[in-house]
């Protein structure tokens, strides 16, 4: 009953600030409820405000007590969904295949199924001693992909 009340007012709420997602929806036995959302620009202090407020001014606590808590999904937070791949373009992801893989690499492309990362290596040259930059490229299924998360870099 809870869950269903406040999914619809979060619903109602997104709706109101098309630019923003649930990443995360979370109600506890004792009415503890924890929302997460991205955005594709973001979240701001006040985009958590807005969908606090939707939600809390149209629960009765008097019926069920309960918290609240609404927070942005951390950079530190893998990603989960298509929308933040598509977010991300440009920036370097940290990815573990199923494979057992692990590339580091910029997004380049995010599509519906699948994101695209380039990276550059050194191998060993074809002909001859030494080593050569090449640059790499792998296009992933979001299905192959177990954990991807946005590298924090300072210039």
């Amino acid at each position: 009953m809870m869950l269903d009340k406040v999914t619809m007012l979060l619903e109602q709420a997104l709706e109101k600030n098309s630019s923003l997602f649930l990443i995360d929806l979370e109600i506890t036995d004792n009415n503890q409820i924890r929302v997460i959302l991205d955005g594709d620009n973001g979240v701001t202090v006040e985009d958590c405000i807005a969908v606090s407020r939707e939600i809390e001014h149209n629960l009765d606590r008097e019926e069920n007590d309960f918290s609240l808590e609404v927070m942005s999904a951390g950079v530190s937070e893998p990603l989960s969904f298509p929308r933040q791949y598509k977010k991300n373009l440009g920036r370097k992801l940290k990815v573990k295949t199923r494979k057992g893989e692990q590339i580091e690499g910029e997004v380049t492309e995010a599509t519906d199924d699948k994101v695209t990362l380039i990276w550059k290596t050194r191998e060993p040259k074809p002909i001859g001693k030494g080593k050569v930059t090449v640059q790499k490229e792998a296009v992933l299924d979001y299905s192959d992909i177990v954990e991807a998360k946005v590298m924090i870099t300072f210039n």
